[in-house]
């Protein structure tokens, strides 16, 4: 595998991280193994639903910005059999134990993790640059955000030094000309992903994910391409549960067999 200008993390460098979950959590009907932190952030679903949004075909690189443990990445590789994705972390323990969970999964020679800042990203622009950056951002800003006082949480929910306007700098400054770069966001904060986005890229997809029938979305998914002219497009959405409170069977698909979201 490349190492798009990357170094690698193997277990010899990983940072020691003692407050690992006693077991792994199985993604996508057990094709992923992700071990999380006992404390702190711990992924749900969005990560699965943001990388079933990337529109990957064949062979392509796709950068996971802030990818946390590794679930959005390695979903991604496991319904995309010839892709690799590197994924850039803050927190260096979180970085290593995402390439845990990569060899843990099987897909270790496909996926790296790199310790990084989005703000100085280690990473140059160049032509065989990533295909798509797909990004789940912290959701709140700090004026609006209750912080928690687990820093790991904190770290994942609430925005630090890089706002969402970096978020979305970093992600075009990355992705090729006539890539994708898709987003999992607050539906309240939607206006302002779109006008981050305005005028910067074009084919904008707005996916609102439903909790139920007749309920208001609370997330979001945003996909754009730079150098497209296509103008936005508001797709129907996916609903994510029954009146009972079990899955959807579109949500089923994506979340246990490994489909993609079909847009």
């Amino acid at each position: 595998m490349s190492r798009l200008d990357a170094p690698d993390i193997d277990g010899s460098d990983a940072v020691e991280f003692g407050n690992r979950a006693p077991s792994p959590d199985r993604l996508l009907g057990g094709r992923v193994s992700l071990r999380q932190p006992a404390a702190g952030y711990r992924a749900a679903i969005d990560p699965l639903l943001l990388a079933a949004a990337v529109p990957v075909q064949g062979q392509e690189r796709i950068l996971d910005l802030g990818c946390g443990s590794g679930a959005a990445s390695l979903c991604l590789l496991a319904r995309c059999a010839e892709a690799r994705v590197l994924g850039l972390e803050l927190q260096p323990e979180i970085a290593a134990l995402a390439q845990e969970n990569a060899r843990d999964s099987g897909l270790a020679t496909r996926f790296s993790a790199v310790c990084a800042d989005l703000l100085q990203p280690p990473l140059r622009k160049r032509p065989d640059a990533f295909d798509h950056v797909m990004a789940n951002p912290p959701y709140l800003p700090v004026a609006r955000g209750r912080v928690s006082p687990e820093s790991g949480r904190a770290m994942s929910n609430v925005e630090g030094a890089a706002k969402l306007a970096d978020w979305v700098a970093a992600a075009l400054a990355l992705v090729k000309p006539r890539g994708s770069v898709t987003f999992i966001h607050r539906a309240d904060r939607l206006d302002e992903l779109l006008a981050l986005l305005s005028g910067r890229t074009g084919e904008i997809l707005v996916v609102p994910l439903w909790p139920g029938a007749g309920k208001s979305a609370k997330r979001v998914l945003v996909r754009a391409r730079p150098g497209v002219a296509t103008p936005t497009r508001l797709a129907p959405g996916l609903t994510l549960h029954q009146p009972d409170g079990s899955f959807t069977e579109a949500a089923e698909r994506i979340l246990r067999h490994a489909e993609p979201l079909r847009l």
